[in-house]
């Protein structure tokens, strides 16, 4: 099945080389025990769906600002849209004037 594995015929060694070779796998991290596996999955799984709900939140921050944007472009039209005072084509509006010409009456 393997032929060689760091130069070296796993079948017709002996019990050392077998010991050498596992240690050698062990070393190049290419052999870990399994409860270090289980971890690194469980790690894997848990950053997984921090990413997942992360992205999520993601979204919805993405859709609100959206929207906010559409209402800073509303309101920037309505502020350019107002008279704007000091203009020449503007009519002068002086202290005395109201918005009710006609003259007030005491009761």
């Amino acid at each position: 099945m393997v032929s060689e594995v760091f130069g070296i015929d796993p079948g017709g060694a002996g019990l050392g080389a077998l010991l050498t070779l596992v240690v050698l796998l062990i070393l190049t991290g290419r052999l870990i025990p399994r409860r270090t596996h289980e971890d690194a999955i469980a790690d894997r799984d848990n950053w997984r769906s921090a990413f997942l709900e992360s992205e999520k939140a993601r979204r919805v921050e993405h859709e609100q600002v959206e929207e906010l944007l559409e209402l800073a472009k509303l309101g920037g039209h309505i502020l350019t849209a107002l008279p704007h005072p000091g203009k020449p084509d503007e009519e002068e509006v002086t202290a005395d004037a109201r918005m009710d010409p006609a003259p007030r009456t005491r009761l």
